[in-house]
């Protein structure tokens, strides 16, 4: 029996390398002499530079750039055999870089993920993989505009200083400077959302709570996109606010797109394609997938949802674990469903835990498969 296990990060407790090797070792327990792949997974979020990376087999590299708040931080990257880099956003703009009484979402800024870019550039890419989960920013991507060369100014001609709520006084962009190598580099921005830039579901009123932003913050943060897309409109004829996933990461790819040659892609199609999810599943007798917490969300977009479709799709069995499941979440899209936590109150706290939860609950999983092999 051939076993695919392609799980995401368990968020808090494992890495999706560390879910996989728990499933994998699951498989092995609960079906001695099958043959276990496992392929981690990523949706963009962090994780992504190791999930690709590690694949396939390729370099890691390390530069110094500036966090949320401009300090320095050094961020790891990395760069497939075919010269393609990976990116985390999150490596250098990311939440977790600012401590809960740091969090200033009025001044966080993208720039060091324009620098990270610019490394990339250095290193001869010519694609670019970018991830842009776990952002600590709400500034449209202006920090990396301004990494790679742009200049944003206000109505006297001043350049405007980082943070998303000074673009509530952008007047216009001079691109004169951008780098010039970010036209022949194809920037593919992996993400999982589908906000707009603006309104009621759009980056500021959406995520900015999650970044520290209070009500009135989140309003000034909502004026600054706002504009934003209103000058690059009136500008470069760029209709920002009409962009699926715009607000992705505080507006990130909304901020590339006006000086490269970005496109926003959902993260699982990227990561899917860049491994060969498809074949490996045709490949495989029965796929298990897994995530931390399946709930009313998962079916859309999210990782497991993914794989849960291109195996039903090549007629392969497919079952799902998590470490907890809500009374809402939609088991439908799965053959099986499995909880490490019977309770749904979570993942255990701790990894090793986490990780003989996984184990086990993976053995009772294809126990119930294997007593009943015919499909729901």
């Amino acid at each position: 029996m051939r076993i695919l296990v392609a799980p995401q990060e368990f968020k808090g407790t494992l890495t999706a390398a560390s879910a996989a090797a728990a499933l994998a070792e699951g498989a092995r327990r609960a079906v001695p002499g099958a043959d276990v792949r496992a392929t981690p997974l990523s949706d963009g979020g962090p994780g992504l530079v190791e999930v690709l990376i590690d694949a396939a087999a390729g370099d890691y590299l390390t530069t110094s750039v500036h966090d949320p708040l401009m300090r320095p931080v050094m961020a790891r990257w990395g760069r497939l055999s075919d010269g393609t880099a990976v990116i985390e956003m999150a490596a250098a703009s990311g939440l977790t870089l600012v401590a809960p009484d740091e969090r200033d979402a009025l001044a966080a800024t993208t720039y060091g993920t324009g620098e990270l870019i610019r490394a990339a550039l250095d290193a001869d890419a010519t694609r670019i993989l970018l991830g842009i989960g776990g952002s600590a920013t709400t500034d449209a991507g202006a920090g990396a505009m301004h990494a790679l060369g742009a200049r944003l100014l206000d109505a006297a001609g001043v350049d405007l200083p980082e943070g998303g709520v000074h673009l509530q006084r952008l007047a216009r962009f001079d691109l004169g400077g951008v780098d010039r190598r970010l036209r022949s580099c194809l920037i593919s921005v992996a993400t999982d959302v589908r906000n707009p830039l603006v309104g009621p579901e759009g980056a500021a009123r959406v995520y900015a709570p999650q970044k520290g932003a209070t009500p009135a913050q989140v309003d000034a943060l909502e004026r600054a996109l706002a504009r934003f897309a209103e000058v690059a409109r009136a500008q470069l004829g760029i209709d920002l606010a009409a962009i699926e996933g715009g607000g992705a990461a505080g507006g990130l790819a909304c901020g590339l797109l006006l000086v490269s040659e970005a496109r926003i892609e959902p993260g699982f199609d990227l990561v899917a394609r860049t491994l060969d999810l498809d074949g490996q599943i045709r490949a495989a007798d029965i796929v298990l997938t897994g995530e931390g917490r399946l709930d009313e969300q998962t079916s859309f977009g999210k990782t497991v949802a993914g794989v849960a479709r291109m195996a039903r799709a090549a007629g392969k069995r497919v079952g799902v674990v998590a470490g907890s499941v809500a009374p809402r979440a939609d088991r439908t899209i799965f053959d099986d469903v499995e909880a490490c936590d019977a309770d749904g109150g979570g993942p255990p706290p701790s990894s090793e835990a986490a990780r003989d939860a996984l184990i086990a609950a993976t053995q009772r999983l294809l126990a119930r498969v294997l007593s009943h092999p015919e499909r729901r």
